[in-house]
């Protein structure tokens, strides 16, 4: 004879876990983005740095001058084309049909 087919189980899943797990991924994330901008800011303060110690005449030389100009420039556009895919998933998402 055959047995008869058994109900299967669903685990519930606790919402408090969920949340928590969510809660620490976007702490993660706020962590990370902070970090981020922290840098940025940084390295613009150290290329406003080098600039005023150059145009005041201190021992700054205009080649380390310009390169901390340029790496200030290119960490806040690496910045800005991060911002700008992480602004772009988002309004992807918010266009999906559930």
């Amino acid at each position: 004879m055959i047995n008869p087919v058994s109900a299967i189980q669903i685990p519930a899943i606790e919402p408090a876990a969920a949340t928590t797990q969510a809660s620490a991924a976007g702490a993660d994330f706020k962590a990370m983005l902070a970090s981020a901008i922290g840098e940025v800011e940084n390295s613009q303060a150290g290329a406003n740095a080098a600039v005023q110690g150059f145009l005041t005449g201190e021992n700054q030389e205009l080649h380390s001058t310009i390169l901390a100009t340029q790496r200030a420039n290119l960490e806040f556009d690496i910045f800005m084309q991060a911002r700008n895919k992480v602004v772009s998933a988002y309004q992807e998402v918010m266009r999906m049909q559930v």
